[in-house]
């Protein structure tokens, strides 16, 4: 469990209610929608990264609370489906406590998002750009949530990611070095290095 990374979004959530059945619709994830990660990498997901997930055993569940289950794929009251857009999400909400919690919250707009875990099995990096580019190709689907708050944690899993990626492709070329200070792009590696390197020049004409 600690290679489930979770992503998210405020792609909305809403409420459907038809022949007694109250039914939870949205996206838990969009298609070729890059995304900053605490300003690591951008992410981005492949339409067909889902294909393959979408048939296995997956939860709904409310703010990646495995305790609170609202639905479920085996079941049949969690359904999902890749479109054009990405990853379509339909709930069929429960008579429980958390069930009625959660259609009130979503009819007030209190809660209007959606969010999954997932752990990569493909993926792909651009590391001709600052920050690198990752391309999500292929998951295996644990779960979609209504949240609160989009989840955009667990960057250490995808900085190891980063890491045995580099170390299968070594010959995958570093972003050129940018010898020019005014071209070089304005990042926090970027701005460490300037604050270092003025330091040190500072110290060098303390010591003269």
């Amino acid at each position: 469990m600690s290679k489930i990374e979770k992503r998210g979004g405020t792609l909305g959530v809403e409420t459907r209610a038809a022949d007694e059945k109250r039914t939870l619709v949205g996206y838990a994830a969009v298609f070729d929608s890059p995304t900053d990660i605490s300003g690591w990498w951008t992410e981005r997901i492949a339409p067909g990264a889902f294909a393959a997930a979408i048939g296995g055993d997956v939860r709904a569940l409310v703010d990646h609370d495995m305790g609170r289950v609202i639905g479920r794929t085996k079941s049949g009251t969690l359904r999902l489906a890749e479109d054009s857009k990405g990853l379509a999400v339909e709930i069929d909400i429960p008579n429980t406590t958390d069930g009625n919690d959660l259609w009130e919250l979503v009819e007030r707009g209190d809660l209007s998002g959606m969010s999954f875990g997932f752990s990569v099995t493909k993926q792909s990096w651009d590391e001709t750009v600052d920050p690198p580019l990752r391309t999500i190709e292929a998951v295996d689907l644990f779960e979609v949530s209504a949240v609160a708050w989009p989840a955009y944690d667990d960057t250490e899993i995808g900085k190891r990611a980063l890491a045995e990626w580099r170390s299968a492709n070594p010959a995958t070329p570093a972003p050129e070095e940018i010898t020019d200070p005014a071209a070089a792009p304005v990042t926090k590696a970027n701005l460490t290095r300037a604050r270092l390197k003025m330091d040190l020049e500072l110290k060098v004409r303390s010591t003269r």
